[in-house]
């Protein structure tokens, strides 16, 4: 499966190129900047320049199977660059995907997204930005999974999860949110699904059956 990655310079975008050359797929990663090429390489992927605050990134996904969002503006920049970048950048994202036909959408959104009002208030501006883009991809025809995870940290990945509605506050590594993201892409079961998550006890594949 032809994946492309937005965000896969991030820390968990580039987990993401790496499993998903791992699984067999072939992955791609969009990025801002030509420096960046490089890494996307080594870890395996195709580098594709692209800017998705731009509307036109239609370039970017022609000839995908499937689209994995987890591009963000990170925690340094304004108001405008969250709206720019994690609303903006994703409804730019999903309306490409959807224009072009492809069908499988796999959204990093962050939990709390759904009621902003559970986050601290320091990130209410972030959570209602994600999920404004959230809501917007609920209303096109594609095949979407969103995932809401809970604190990202470095650490390894158990393969293990707990998924609900919503879930109690707490962290899951960012590997294992990768690797759930790019099943959720293979269980259709995931499809037209959003879900909260941290550390569980719950295999992956069989979290996402359980949706």
């Amino acid at each position: 499966m032809k994946v492309l990655v937005a965000g896969a310079n991030g820390h968990t975008g580039r987990l993401l190129i790496q499993f998903l050359q791992e699984a067999g797929h072939e992955p791609f990663g969009l990025i801002r900047k030509e420096e960046q090429k490089a890494k996307i390489e080594e870890l395996g992927g195709t580098p594709v320049l692209a800017d998705i605050t731009h509307s036109d990134v239609g370039y970017a996904v022609k000839g995908m199977d499937a689209v994995i969002f987890a591009a963000g503006s990170g925690s340094s920049t304004g108001a405008e660059q969250t709206e720019a970048v994690d609303r903006d950048g994703a409804i730019n994202l999903a309306k490409a995907t959807e224009e072009l036909g492809i069908k499988k959408f796999v959204m990093l959104s962050s939990i709390a997204a759904g009621n902003p009002e559970r986050g601290p208030e320091s990130l209410q501006h972030y959570l209602k930005m994600k999920g404004e883009a959230d809501e917007f991809l609920k209303s096109t025809e594609l095949d979407y999974t969103i995932v809401r995870p809970g604190g990202l940290t470095h650490d390894d990945s158990t393969g293990k999860i707990q998924v609900g509605e919503t879930v109690e506050a707490g962290q899951i590594s960012r590997a294992d949110v990768a690797k759930t993201m790019i099943s959720a892409l293979e269980e259709p079961n995931a499809y037209h699904k959003t879900f909260e998550m941290i550390e569980g006890d719950t295999p992956i594949e069989e979290a996402l059956k359980s949706l």
